[in-house]
């Protein structure tokens, strides 16, 4: 049970990555406060997972707004008397293309969804992680956009994800002296729905990874579960390279 009795919010809940976060969680004893847009889908996850004899709660709603942020804080704080740790998920991949052709609109919208629905999260649930006296923060990013792992098309995204790891930096020199460690995830090719169901792609992905697959959305929980508990005691500002070793090709 190593998250026993620690609140966790979990943004991108829905689906993928972050919906077999939040199964894992409560599994490991978490209260577990789940944030995405789709109500019903949020519902039916909190449902299963009382079912199955863990603690969850649910909000639906746009991660890129402040007030939504903070509501999630509220809702863990008014459920479970605080907040211990987030796993900060939610982020598209938006059109893919080169940024002569990329709208400035698609450009937004993925900055938004991945960066600024990150620094909305910290700057609502980082003074709720102070009064517990501390916590951790962990956010996905990728490998995109980090040690060379361009990939053509997605200028958006690999500026957002390389963003989140600058941002995960200046958060920890701001505040590891008060216990809150932050920690950035940067995933590999991962079987989502986000990737699509288009086989051919499955397979380029899957070929430029060394396993030569793709990762299973409860592996990288896995990974995500390890940065927020108790095990992760020293790890903070760094990020965590959970992609098959795709990374190291591009290296």
């Amino acid at each position: 049970m190593e998250l026993r009795d620690k609140t966790i919010i979990v943004t991108g809940a829905s689906s993928g990555i972050g919906a077999a976060a939040a199964r894992l969680f409560a599994a490991e004893g978490a209260n577990v406060v789940l944030a995405a847009r789709r109500e019903a889908v949020l519902a039916e996850i909190v449902e299963q997972t009382r079912q199955d004899g863990g603690s969850a709660v649910h909000l639906a709603g746009d991660v890129t707004d402040a007030a939504y942020a903070r509501s999630m804080v509220d809702l863990a704080q008014a459920e479970f008397g605080g907040l211990d740790g987030a796993f900060n998920n939610a982020g598209i991949v938006g059109d893919m293309g080169p940024v002569f052709e990329t709208s400035e609109a698609n450009w937004h919208a993925v900055l938004d969804a991945n960066l600024t629905s990150a620094f909305l999260a910290a700057k609502a649930q980082i003074p709720a992680l102070k009064s517990r006296g501390g916590g951790a923060l962990v956010f996905t990013s990728s490998f995109v956009g980090y040690s060379n792992g361009g990939l053509p098309g997605m200028a958006a995204y690999a500026a957002a994800k390389a963003g989140l790891i600058g941002l995960t930096q200046s958060l920890t020199v701001d505040h590891a002296a008060e216990g809150i460690r932050v920690s950035a995830l940067l995933p590999g090719g991962t079987k989502t729905a986000m990737a699509g169901d288009d086989s051919d792609a499955h397979a380029f992905i899957e070929g430029l990874h060394p396993v030569k697959r793709m990762a299973r959305p409860e592996e990288i929980a896995q990974a995500a579960l390890f940065l927020l508990s108790d095990r992760a005691s020293f790890v903070t500002g760094s990020p965590l390279i959970a992609d098959g070793g795709v990374s190291v090709r591009f290296a």
